[in-house]
């Protein structure tokens, strides 16, 4: 039984690696996102001390609110959640989100600095 060489094992572990999506298909999956064009609702709060921008007042089902939360939260690389009609982003990215929204065709009020 040959012993295998470290340029063996290298080779075939590069060689397993899954190929990654290309940029453009992941902003193809932004794009899908908007369920229907909704009047959102931005605002800034303070949870537990720590600054959130709410999204509120969004109209449909709790798997669509989920989707479009995930796509705010990988667009913007931050934290968040999704329940009850609203969505958490974690931080205080109101201008920003509220133009994302713009651009997939909602329309954006509440408070924004």
């Amino acid at each position: 039984m040959a012993q295998k060489d470290w340029k063996d094992i290298l080779n075939a572990s590069i060689n397993n690696i899954p190929e990654s999506k290309p940029v453009e298909s992941v902003k193809e999956d932004c794009k899908k996102v908007s369920v229907a064009k909704q009047n959102l609702i931005i605002r800034f709060e303070k949870r537990n001390g720590k600054p959130a921008t709410i999204i509120s007042n969004f109209q449909g089902s709790e798997p669509e609110l989920k989707n479009l939360a995930a796509t705010i939260k990988k667009h913007f690389s931050v934290g968040g959640s999704a329940k009850d009609d609203e969505i958490l982003i974690q931080g205080d990215v109101r201008n920003k989100v509220a133009e994302f929204l713009r651009r997939q065709g909602h329309t954006v009020r509440g408070m924004t600095s």
